[in-house]
């Protein structure tokens, strides 16, 4: 029976010494076996995971390693467990921890920052600068659960109680998976200044986050929203979710439909969420002079960027790393108050057991797959 010393458990939610989890052997091998239940330090509860969502760098990570870092290096056969977009219910606590109690549902952040260093004073725990640095003493470093430490693709996981985030009962396990990717197209509005009622903003790329970022701006004022892309029930779904206008780049410029679309003036924000090769230099084209750029995707190879377009223009251009500076929580308080309906980019849903049908969905878009959630009960 699970009972580690110091940890809070409930006899009326019964944990197991023993669970079901995926753990990644070579590039792109993925083997179904059982592991430890782990065990809750301070400041740290128990999750029990009840369904997770899969992310396009979950299929990176799967097959290339980064930018997952595991014991200093590639996280290639050492018992690790990817999967980072997961939500659960609290199912023990660590000592000391009175923030939440055993029943709490929650969905969670990926990243928790070492708080001892300058980024992490600035609230910038996803720009940590101990990243990686956890392995042998998780209590000095950043975690990322899926990235730097076991992650959510198995039936329990460690998280620091500054990674959760209550959900409502109302909200469904699948809703409750899409937070962190709606808080992710949230913090890249943040960096764009945060108040962008009123402003035009181009979302570029309408996979799950360009999408989610059509939803969050549109619920915080923007005017007009933009997104463009290349697959037309995708800029569809972007209609749904209150994109002002479309724009299919395979029948059109996407530059020039943009600027069109706001008298030739450009746009105040661009979000680029394809990591297409030349995204960036069509956003700096599509924006006025002095707006902004948030880069929330990266290409696969090193790009040439047109830079002295973006000095003429005072164009300012911002990287942003997963969820940071508590996006989540405002993503989340949206999704409560249904100021939009994450739900229509959830697609597909599978049992743990066939986590890896449910990664060949995601990773070919099998039926037009956006979101694909795995559920482990």
């Amino acid at each position: 029976m699970y009972a580690p010393p110091g940890v809070r458990t409930n006899p009326n939610m019964a944990v197991p010494d023993r669970m079901r989890a995926w753990v990644l052997g070579d590039p792109g091998q993925l083997v179904f076996t059982q592991k430890p239940v782990p065990v809750p330090s301070r400041a740290e509860v128990l999750v029990r995971i009840d369904a997770v969502a899969i992310c396009a760098t979950d299929l990176e990570v799967i097959a290339h390693g980064p930018p997952a870092l595991i014991q200093g290096g590639l996280p290639f056969n050492k018992d690790w467990t990817p999967g980072h977009e997961y939500m659960g219910t609290v199912a023990a606590l660590g000592p000391g921890v009175d923030e939440f109690g055993i029943g709490d549902r929650v969905t969670v952040e990926i990243h928790a920052g070492c708080g001892q260093c300058k980024r992490c004073r600035m609230g910038m725990y996803t720009s940590c600068l101990n990243y990686g640095l956890n392995y042998g003493e998780v209590d000095k470093g950043h975690r990322a659960n899926g990235f730097t430490t076991d992650g959510g693709f198995a039936e329990y996981a460690v998280n620091n109680i500054n990674t959760l985030i209550r959900i409502a009962d109302a909200m469904s396990d699948e809703e409750a998976t899409l937070v962190v990717t709606a808080g992710t197209a949230m913090y890249g509005l943040t960096e764009l200044g945060g108040l962008v009622a009123g402003e035009s903003v181009v979302v570029i790329g309408p996979g799950p986050i360009g999408l989610l970022g059509v939803a969050v701006a549109k619920a915080l004022g923007a005017s007009p929203v933009i997104l463009t892309g290349t697959r037309e029930a995708r800029l569809q779904k972007g209609l749904e979710l209150g994109a002002d206008h479309v724009v299919n780049v395979t029948k059109q410029d996407a530059v020039e439909a943009v600027r069109r679309l706001v008298d030739g003036k450009g746009v105040d924000y661009v979000i680029e969420c394809s990591g297409a090769a030349n995204a960036i230099n069509e956003a700096g084209r599509m924006l006025n002079r002095g707006g902004k750029i948030c880069l929330a995707a990266f290409p696969h190879e090193p790009v040439p960027v047109d830079v002295a377009h973006l000095v003429r223009n005072n164009i300012y251009v911002y990287g942003i790393r997963g969820e940071g500076k508590s996006a989540t929580h405002r993503a989340e308080a949206f999704m409560r108050a249904k100021r939009f309906d994450a739900t229509k980019i959830h697609t597909h849903t599978f049992p743990l057991a066939e986590l890896p049908e449910a990664l060949r969905y995601a990773r070919d878009r099998v039926e037009d797959a956006i979101k694909v959630v795995v559920k482990t009960r």
